[in-house]
């Protein structure tokens, strides 16, 4: 079956047919770097990463693009209260960023615009917009000046969202501006401030929306209309319906064939988010968890679907991966080329082609891992291995992982291994039971067989 993915603009699953056969542009909106990211923002790299890493899988040539987005309103504020210049502040923030993503196993995108970069960009589509009598400029002396997107002359307005201009009515979305003209109108182009950055323009010195950077960096990038436009599900409004006003106003044409909306990361009954107060830092949950525990635990669900964020989900996740890891560690695994037509690999194939369906497809390799552990077949554990590296998944050592990459109490739980062992040897069964409980209260599975005691981590 081919690769079909869910547009949230058609509200319906559709094949994937790239623009030019056999490339796919991919445009994702990316971090805006005041602070540190946090578990809500790798629920949305995670899903893209998985969604390049399997259309390359298929062989197709993914352009991935992430854009940073270094000057806006929090990054100015910001960067106000830490007495540094913006600069100072995003090239900092951006190396964190970095730093984060890369123990989480997502890969550098194949393109990683700056806003800062394309201004001139902006500048243009904005005239055009000035041209087409889609945007105007407030009266000097009105609020400074701004910019202004025309939101009731395009016509389309909505059509992502499902939103109608009557549902959106002043003072529900947005406090009512002297400098625009209608309260759903937003802003292009700001108009310069004391200590802010800015840039001149044909409409006085100032710095670009943030809309309006999205729209530039993706166009110059891909072109005017692209494959695929992916973000999480806070951007469908505003931010992309307002995307798509500025670029199909500007060019006429669509600007993605393709709207891909990951769920949300939730804590409690509410999204993680900074404005919430209720988020763990990725580095916060590096120093508490094993990296690829957290990339299992983001990718097991349905990209589209919300996650709950609980200590007993991330030591259930810990818990699901031991047990592939366990039938790598059993069984030598063979190193050879995906065969496609084995019957675990070919429903793995089919769930990643069902709207990257990971439920189903982790669900192949689970059945896998138990014909593993009952015939000790090297091939497919080869299989499962390969399998799992689509998803930048099972690359360790297998008996590294059980352990525990963060112990540092690894001499003293052999030694009571050792202890449990001579206990046995001397047939002292309630000794050997005791140590045992006490490796369990330590959080350490043990596990008897042929070849002797190995241990995991629960």
């Amino acid at each position: 079956m081919p690769l079909e993915i869910y547009n949230t603009l058609s509200r319906s699953k559709q094949p994937l047919q790239p623009i030019v056969p056999g490339r796919v542009g991919l445009y994702v909106c990316g971090m805006t770097v005041y602070d540190y990211c946090h578990l809500g923002h790798a629920r949305l790299f995670m899903a893209m990463d998985m969604a390049q890493r399997w259309m390359r899988v298929l062989g197709l040539d993914v352009t991935y693009v992430r854009n940073i987005t270094d000057v806006e309103d929090k990054i100015i504020r910001r960067a106000a209260e830490n007495g540094e210049t913006v600069g100072e502040l995003t090239e900092r923030f951006i190396r964190y960023m970095n730093e984060d993503f890369a123990a989480l196993g997502l890969a550098v995108p194949d393109e990683e615009p700056r806003a800062t970069d394309y201004v001139p960009q902006m500048l243009r589509l904005i005239e055009v917009l000035r041209e087409k009598d889609l945007a105007y400029q407030a009266e000097d002396g009105v609020d400074g000046g701004d910019v202004n997107f025309a939101v009731r002359k395009f016509p389309g307005y909505g059509k992502l969202s499902g939103k109608s201009l009557d549902d959106l009515r002043a003072g529900e979305r947005v406090a009512i501006e002297r400098s625009k003209r209608d309260p759903l109108d937003f802003v292009l182009w700001k108009r310069a401030k004391p200590a802010e950055p800015s840039w001149p323009s044909p409409w006085g010195a100032g710095r670009p929306g943030w809309h309006i950077e999205c729209s530039a960096m993706a166009c110059e990038t891909l072109g005017k209309t692209f494959d695929i436009h992916g973000g999480g599900p806070d951007l469908i409004f505003p931010h992309h319906e307002n995307e798509i006003a500025q670029s199909e106003g500007a060019h006429g044409v669509p600007l993605a064939n393709v709207w891909m909306h990951c769920g949300a990361l939730r804590v409690g009954d509410a999204k993680m988010s900074k404005s919430l107060g209720n988020m763990l830092t990725i580095r916060e949950a590096l120093k508490k968890y094993d990296a690829e525990v957290l990339r299992f635990f983001l990718l097991r669900p349905h990209y589209r679907s919300q996650i709950a964020f609980t200590e007993d989900l991330i030591v259930e996740a810990r818990t699901a991966l031991s047990r592939l890891y366990t039938a790598l560690r059993d069984t030598q695994a063979d190193e050879l080329p995906l065969d496609w037509e084995e019957p675990h690999a070919r429903r793995f194939h089919d769930a990643m082609n069902d709207d990257f369906n990971t439920p189903i497809a982790f669900a192949a390799l689970f059945e896998l891992a138990g014909e593993i552990n009952r015939g000790k077949s090297a091939r497919l554990a080869g299989q499962l291995r390969a399998l799992g590296k689509t998803l930048g998944l099972l690359q360790q050592d297998p008996a590294q992982f059980l352990r525990g990459s963060h112990d540092d109490d690894t001499a003293g739980i052999e030694l009571l291994i050792s202890v449990r062992a001579t206990a046995k040897k001397e047939k002292k069964f309630d000794e050997a039971d005791r140590v045992r409980k006490v490796l369990l209260d330590k959080g350490v599975v043990l596990e008897d067989g042929p070849g002797g005691t190995t241990w995991r981590r629960r």
